[in-house]
């Protein structure tokens, strides 16, 4: 029986490094793409060691060009894709709403959401050929719990978008056995905040007190992207096989006090 092959981007470091480490573990090949192509490389080795082949696919998920390159080469060296992780993320810049300017508004919602739709609309054809497959959309607490990050717009906008995107699509690909699913993590150690840029904060800011610990399930510590990855592979899995077009929130209770 051959191997599932999945599909990750953002794979080279946080949340998806995490999730396609535990994709090899569980007995998946993989195509790995991002834009850091030294990091994207380095996972790729990591993977070789455990076994399961994995291809390194460097591009812009932005970029309809790149991420059909992509789904070309998963087609020639696969031949399939039984999986798809849509990751790849910025913060961007939160700014208020007046100062934000049109061209970084621009580039969080190309990444974020441009990227989705871009990941989405290549793979799913390939999905469909496979005659099923399993999807998960890593969106996040903002914009679909928390709205207490001053001058987030852009990103929560994102992050609100992907989730409506799996629950209409949980409904157009239901015939095709295709499920689609979507986790929504809180404050998880990763190194997205390098791609924060944070402008006058005091003026989008409504001051709030926060109990101690604003993550109850670890006194306030930030979750791990291993944590976010488990709950991925359960969604990719055949336990969750009646899951489709649901929200997953990890984020140890930090959404409820915000």
């Amino acid at each position: 029986m051959p191997r599932p092959v999945a599909f990750v981007t953002g794979a080279g470091s946080g949340i998806g490094r995490a999730t396609a480490e535990g994709l090899a573990r569980a007995g998946y090949d993989l195509g790995l793409f991002d834009l850091e192509s030294d990091s994207l490389f380095e996972v790729r080795d990591l993977i070789y060691s455990t076994g399961a082949t994995s291809i390194a696919i460097p591009g812009d998920v932005s970029i309809d060009d790149d991420v059909l390159a992509a789904a070309q080469r998963m087609r020639e060296h696969f031949g399939r894709v039984d999986a798809v992780v849509a990751n790849a993320g910025i913060n961007g810049v939160w700014a208020p709403i007046d100062d934000l300017t049109p061209a970084e508004w621009d580039r969080t919602i190309n990444v974020n959401l441009r990227g989705t739709y871009l990941t989405l609309h290549n793979m799913i054809p390939l999905l469909k050929e496979s005659s099923g497959g399993a999807i998960v959309i890593v969106s996040s607490i903002n914009g679909v719990r928390t709205f207490s990050n001053p001058g987030a717009t852009a990103y929560s906008a994102t992050k609100a978008a992907q989730v409506a995107i799996a629950q209409q699509l949980a409904l157009e690909l239901g015939k095709h056995g295709i499920r689609i699913n979507v986790v929504c993590p809180g404050a998880i150690e990763t190194n997205i905040e390098t791609s924060t840029e944070v402008r006058h904060r005091a003026e989008a800011e409504v001051p709030v007190i926060w109990p101690q610990g604003s993550v109850p399930i670890t006194g306030g510590e930030p979750g791990r992207a291993s944590d976010v990855a488990d709950a991925i592979l359960f969604l990719l899995g055949s336990d969750a096989k009646h899951i489709t077009g649901s929200p997953i929130f990890i984020d140890g209770g930090q959404g409820l006090l915000r």
